[in-house]
C-alpha cells in the first residue's frame, strides 16, 4: 500500500487532482473510462456498453481526449480510444471498490 500523501504533498498537486475529477463529473465520462479501463475499444464498442447516444459519446470521448486523459488510434474508418493517464485507471478502480455493488448493499444495510 503507498503511502498516504501529506496535506502539503496533496495541496501542491490540488489543482491538477481537481481538473482530473471534473472530467469524470460526469456519467457517461466516467462510465467510458470504466470501460476503457478492460482495454482499447472503438466508438461502436463503448457506445454498446454503455448505452449512451452518439452524439452525447463523441462529445464526452471529446472532452477526455482534450484534458489528455484518453488517447485516439485510428484504422482504417475506425477508431480506436485507450486510457491515456495511469492515474485514471487507478482512480477507476478506486471508484469501483468504494461504489461497487458489495458497498450498495452494506449502505443499505446500515439504513435498518
Amino acid at each position: 500500500m503507498a503511502k498516504p500523501t501529506s496535506i502539503k504533498e496533496l495541496k501542491e498537486n490540488a489543482e491538477d487532482v481537481s481538473a482530473l475529477l471534473k472530467n469524470l463529473s460526469h456519467a457517461n465520462r466516467l462510465m467510458i473510462a470504466c470501460t476503457l479501463k478492460e482495454g482499447e475499444k472503438n466508438v461502436s464498442e463503448i457506445a454498446a456498453e454503455i448505452d449512451a447516444p452518439q452524439p452525447h459519446l463523441s462529445r464526452d470521448l471529446g472532452r477526455l481526449r482534450d484534458a489528455g486523459l484518453i488517447k485516439a488510434r485510428r484504422e482504417s474508418k475506425n477508431v480506436y480510444y485507450s486510457l491515456a493517464d495511469d492515474r485514471l485507471s487507478s482512480l477507476v478502480d478506486a471508484l469501483c471498490i468504494a461504489f461497487g455493488p458489495k458497498t450498495k448493499q452494506s449502505r443499505k444495510g446500515d439504513r435498518s
